[in-house]
């Protein structure tokens, strides 16, 4: 039996944009329309046709999912990770490719999705089930954990039309994390749920994981991604990535502007009075990893260091790291050195950020220095970018998730693209 529960062979998603479908149109228009198209056909002679644009919201994607690996899917708005899912859910058909999917999904795409908004919630919970092919005695065994983790019961036999988009969220997740499917694709949801939600909706789905499920995890919380996820998938304008660790993902979504921590300098980066008498030729930050990375935890301490070298003896000099975000200086921090002349040789400099100090984003760093009590300086900015990513570390330590590939039974579909042959 195969371990494959997720193949993608070369799929791709075509939408056209900018078009509009004509509506109903009664018989005086459509015979008024017959009488006015000579002359419309005059006034189009010499003007370009206007073409319906198109766009491909994936192209020539192709991975493999083992059973029970837990796999991230990041990338930026658009990049086509929300089209990804709805085709494996088959939502939406692919335009070219193929994909196999080994078990039985449950989804969890957007709010509501799968709900209808008349049936209460006790229905929908039986309505989810029997569209995944559960027995009504299946679903009466696990009734009870749903509606307990759902923290609704109070609300069950209202209409889900007059849920909140939280407590929509909070059933949907619910119903698909304890209906035991093989697969289950999570989008990016929990982001409307509360932190306590969003804390218990992660310990669930660390659970689904050691149970040996295969998980496809969707989510700009890049800490979530890199705690949860044994492998990830950088999905850029429609192109994957080949599969990486979760970090190395994450730095590979960030780009060049978080690079790996480290970064070369040269001369013609800096300015001031001081620029030949101090060469800086490297900055790096780094975390409790002693070495340099470009994304870094908010729980750890960011270390920044500069190297450079004095080629005249310079009198009271001390270095200055600051950090922008957004282009808007957030602090800066200097070197210990107070008074002290550096003669020509090379030094290094390194400052130390506490943890808890910088929220999660993007930061960028300028170096320099100055001469104490002058007006002589040498200063370069925009020389280093560094990322600060949320991570629930907690998270890692206490569910410790250890994957396993357990062999489920369930039954497997294949579909393709409608330019491709369709086996079912």
């Amino acid at each position: 039996m195969t371990d494959i529960a997720v193949r993608v062979e070369s799929l791709s998603k075509q939408y056209r944009i900018g078009a509009r479908q004509a509506g109903y149109r009664t018989i005086r228009e459509t015979m008024t329309d017959l009488a006015t198209a000579p002359l419309r056909r005059l006034r189009r002679l010499g003007q370009p046709s206007p073409e319906n644009e198109t766009i491909w919201a994936l192209k020539d994607v192709s991975f493999d999912v083992k059973k029970g690996e837990v796999v991230g899917i990041i990338g930026r708005n658009g990049a086509g990770k929300t089209t990804l899912l709805k085709i494996l859910c088959r939502i939406t058909e692919p335009t070219e490719g193929h994909a196999e999917i080994q078990g039985r999904v449950g989804s969890l795409l957007e709010v509501g999705t799968g709900f209808h908004p008349e049936l209460t919630g006790r229905e929908n919970i039986y309505l989810n089930g029997a569209i995944l092919g559960m027995k009504r005695g299946e679903i009466d065994a696990r009734f009870d954990q749903i509606v307990a983790f759902s923290e609704i019961e109070k609300f069950l036999d209202t209409p889900v039309k007059r849920y909140s988009s939280g407590m929509y969220v909070r059933l949907a997740f619910a119903v698909a994390a304890h209906l035991e499917p093989e697969i289950l694709l999570v989008d990016e949801v929990l982001a409307v749920g509360d932190a306590s939600f969003q804390k218990k909706c992660l310990g669930k789905m660390g659970d689904v994981a050691r149970e040996g499920r295969t998980v496809l995890f969707v989510s700009h919380n890049l800490g979530a991604v890199e705690a949860l996820c044994s492998t990830c998938m950088v999905l850029t304008e429609g192109h994957a990535e080949e599969f990486q660790s979760a970090r190395e993902a994450i730095r590979t979504y960030l780009g060049g502007r978080a690079s790996d921590g480290v970064a070369q300098l040269r001369t013609g980066d800096f300015a001031g009075p001081l620029k030949n008498v101090i060469e800086f030729y490297s900055v790096e930050v780094m975390g409790r990893d002693n070495g340099p990375q470009g994304v870094l935890s908010p729980s750890e301490p960011i270390r920044m260091r500069a190297e450079f070298k004095v080629h005249e003896p310079v009198l009271g000099f001390r270095t200055t790291f600051s950090v922008f975000a957004r282009q808007v200086r957030l602090l800066s921090l200097h070197d210990s050195r107070v008074g002290k002349t550096l003669y020509p040789g090379h030094y290094a400099a390194m400052v130390e950020i506490p943890a808890y100090f910088l929220r999660p984003g993007e930061y960028s760093i300028a170096l320099g220095g100055y001469r104490d009590g002058m007006v002589d300086y040498i200063w370069g900015t925009d020389l280093l970018h560094f990322q600060v990513a949320e991570t629930w570390d907690e998270y890692n330590d206490a569910m410790n998730i250890g994957l396993v590939n357990v062999p489920r039974s369930g039954y497997g579909r294949t579909f393709t693209g409608s330019r491709g042959k369709t086996q079912e």
